[in-house]
């Protein structure tokens, strides 16, 4: 089911990319998951706080706005979906086009005849949760200043915080999906100074989790394992670790 939600999140990437004026480093495309509404979000599109949603229980798009309207994505298309968003964007009052347009390759893609097919997701909404709440409190203890996004390409949940204590360093931390690194979604910490990754190789391993310091240099800690105080532990020892 991951994969089928990262493909749908496209279509709020690319809706932010059709409407909003583009920023150098793409955040305008980035995502928030709403815990209320169990869906991810664009920033509001235009000057009525209008966004687009992808609802992971009902797998379907919503438009947020004074005029709401929802489509399933069970069965659908991608064909399918990206006329109903042209359709009703330009309902909703939208002056430039959607168009479907991804400036970034995708590790999978769908065929013409290919149709979205509605999955359990509970456990993927209790990860969202999870890494939003423990993110949140990660950087409430340590005083720490960020946005918390998914970005639509890697479709992971994270967060970025430049150290204020003189050092240069920076952090970035969050939640990734399965990958070629690990074959489960995992929690993770890197840390950089300017544009290069920290070397980790006399850091001992946290609590929970490990380190790695060959391809990503950093701490992973596989979500199978934890729970939202170990998550926050394991956040804190690594950031530790950084500052020392």
């Amino acid at each position: 089911m991951t994969q089928q939600l990262h493909l749908a999140a496209q279509y709020l990437a690319t809706a932010a990319k059709s409407f909003l004026d583009p920023k150098a480093d793409d955040s305008h495309t980035n995502l928030e998951f709403s815990i209320e509404g169990k869906s991810l979000q664009t920033w509001p599109l235009d000057y009525m706080g209008t966004k687009l949603c992808l609802n992971y229980e009902e797998f379907s798009l919503e438009w947020k706005s004074h005029e709401s309207n929802s489509f399933l994505l069970d069965g659908k298309s991608h064909e399918e979906i990206v006329i109903w968003l042209s359709q009703t964007s330009k309902i909703l009052g939208f002056e430039k086009p959607y168009q479907f347009d991804l400036h970034y390759d995708m590790p999978y893609s769908m065929s013409p005849t290919d149709k979205f097919e509605k999955l359990d997701v509970q456990e993927l909404v209790g990860l969202r949760t999870l890494a939003q709440n423990a993110l949140k409190s990660f950087l409430e203890k340590e005083q720490l200043t960020s946005d918390i996004r998914i970005w639509p390409h890697h479709f992971d949940t994270g967060a970025f915080c430049v150290l204020d204590d003189g050092s240069g360093k920076s952090v970035g931390m969050g939640l990734s999906i399965p990958d070629a690194m690990i074959d489960e979604h995992y929690f993770y910490i890197s840390g950089y100074k300017g544009h290069d990754s920290l070397d980790t190789s006399t850091f001992e391993n946290p609590s929970h989790g490990k380190w790695l310091n060959e391809g990503f240099k950093g701490a992973v800690l596989p979500a199978s394992e934890t729970n939202q105080e170990i998550v926050v532990q394991f956040f804190r020892e690594a950031l530790k670790a950084y500052q020392s």
